[in-house]
């Protein structure tokens, strides 16, 4: 499982890199996300906690996670997040594309929410 994850970390290191650089964690990007809107502005909603909560915490392990590690951030890139690309960045940071490789990782290591499952 780590030699597949670091592979793809590999494949889109600089891009990773630059974004978690980046982000001046000014949380403009949660102004339009409507489920940090819907959740009356908790925190855990913004796309940059998102972002940052799962593959930046991935990126900062190089690869080396384990299931618990993935199976705590299904709900951080599944229920949280619709993947509606309305987060938008000021610095130019994609943070669907991020999380859309993190659910990339966790579906590649077998964690992905159930159809029956209920968060």
């Amino acid at each position: 499982m780590t030699e597949m994850i670091q592979e793809i970390l590999k494949e889109y290191n600089a891009k990773m890199k630059l974004s978690l650089k980046v982000c001046a964690h000014c949380s403009l990007c949660a102004e339009s996300c409507f489920m940090f809107i819907k959740n009356n502005k908790n925190p855990i909603y913004m796309p940059s906690y998102k972002f940052i909560n799962s593959i930046g915490k991935i990126y900062k392990k190089k690869g080396n996670v384990d299931l618990k590690m993935l199976e705590d951030m299904k709900p951080i890139i599944w229920k949280n997040c619709v993947l509606c690309t309305r987060c938008y960045c000021p610095l130019g940071i994609d943070i669907p594309s991020m999380i859309s490789l993190a659910r990339t990782i966790c579906r590649m290591s077998g964690v992905y929410p159930q159809y029956n499952e209920i968060y």
